[in-house]
C-alpha cells in the first residue's frame, strides 16, 4: 500500500517529501513520513484504525501515560507524532514503566469495560459496562475471544468445551478488585518505546477498565518486564496474594486467545496447558 501523499499533505498543510517503511505493522502498514521543512509523522495505513486514534486521545487527555500525539484519526489512515526511540528495555526502563503504569492504574471508572468498544491486534474488543469483574472477564474476554478463535478454525471444539468449563469456575480463583482501573491493555515489548533509559512512549493500546493484574500478567507473557519492574510497581501498588500462584496464568488466557485467533499454532497448546492445570 502506497503512502497517500496528497491526502496527508491536505490534512497537514505541508507537502510530503518521502516515506520509509517501519518495522512491525502486523495489523497495519506503518511508515515514517517526512514533510517539507523537516517535519516527520508516523502514518499507519489499513482498515479499522479509528479506534486506535480514539484510545490514544483518551490516554492523552485523561492520564499522564506518555503516548504519541494523534494528528489525524480516520478509519484507514492514522497520523501520529513521531517519537524517536532506540535501545532495549533495560532495568531503568522497567522501573520507569512501573512508575507510569502504576499511575495509570490509579485512573478509575464506575464499571468494568469502557465507554465504547476498542480493538486489540485489530480484533474487536467488546467493552459493555459491567459491575462484576469476574463476569466481565469470563464473558467478554475469555469466552468471547475463544469463540472468535473457534469460528476462525484455530481452536478445536474439544478445547473450546474445556475453556467453557473453566470459565464457569473462574470465581474459584479470581476475586473482585476494589475498583475498575484503566489499563493500556496490550503491554508487551513491541509497544514500549524506550530512549536513554526511560520510556519514551507507549503505543498500540487496547484500553479498558479492568483488574490491573491483567496488565501485569500480559507484561510477563513475552518477558517484557521482569524483576526490576515488579519490584518498583510493588512499591506503588503491592500485589495481592495469589497473583503469581494462580491469577497470572488465568489472566494470560485472554492475550493467548487473541494470539490463537490471529496466528493459531503453538498458542493454542499454551492455552490448553493452562486449562489442563486448572481443570486437572
Amino acid at each position: 500500500m502506497e503512502v497517500p501523499a496528497s491526502r496527508i499533505a491536505r490534512a497537514l498543510g505541508r507537502a510530503v517529501t518521502g516515506s520509509t517503511a517501519l518495522a512491525g505493522g502486523s495489523v497495519a502498514r506503518v511508515h515514517l513520513v517526512t514533510l517539507e521543512r523537516g517535519g516527520r509523522v508516523v502514518a499507519k495505513l489499513g482498515p479499522g484504525l479509528e479506534p486506535e486514534g480514539w484510545m490514544l486521545g483518551y490516554l492523552a487527555s485523561r492520564t499522564t501515560l506518555p503516548v504519541p500525539h494523534v494528528v489525524l484519526a480516520e478509519d484507514d489512515l492514522l497520523l501520529l507524532e513521531y517519537v524517536p526511540a532506540g535501545g532495549g528495555i533495560s532495568a531503568s526502563v522497567e522501573a520507569h514503566a512501573a512508575d507510569l503504569l502504576a499511575r495509570l492504574h490509579e485512573v478509575t471508572w464506575h464499571s468494568f469495560g469502557a465507554e465504547r468498544d476498542t480493538v486489540i491486534g485489530g480484533l474487536l474488543q467488546p467493552n459493555p459496562p459491567a459491575r462484576s469483574w469476574v463476569e466481565f472477564f469470563r464473558d467478554w474476554r475469555v469466552l468471547f475471544m475463544a469463540r472468535e478463535a473457534l469460528a476462525a478454525g484455530r481452536l478445536s471444539p474439544d478445547l473450546m468445551a474445556r475453556i467453557e468449563t473453566l470459565a464457569g469456575r473462574l470465581d474459584r480463583w479470581l476475586d473482585e478488585p476494589d475498583q475498575p482501573r484503566l489499563i493500556h491493555g496490550d503491554c508487551w515489548g513491541g509497544n514500549v518505546l524506550a530512549r536513554d533509559g526511560r520510556v519514551a512512549a507507549f503505543i498500540d493500546p487496547a484500553i479498558y477498565y479492568a483488574d490491573p493484574e491483567v496488565e501485569l500478567a500480559f507484561a510477563t507473557l513475552f518477558g517484557t518486564f521482569g524483576e526490576a519492574f515488579f519490584a518498583r510497581y510493588g512499591e506503588h501498588r503491592p500485589l495481592r496474594p495469589g497473583f503469581w500462584e494462580a491469577r497470572r496464568e488465568l489472566y494470560l488466557l485472554y492475550p493467548l486467545l487473541v494470539h490463537v485467533r490471529l496466528f493459531g499454532g503453538s498458542y493454542a497448546a499454551e492455552v490448553e496447558r493452562i486449562v489442563d492445570r486448572f481443570l486437572g
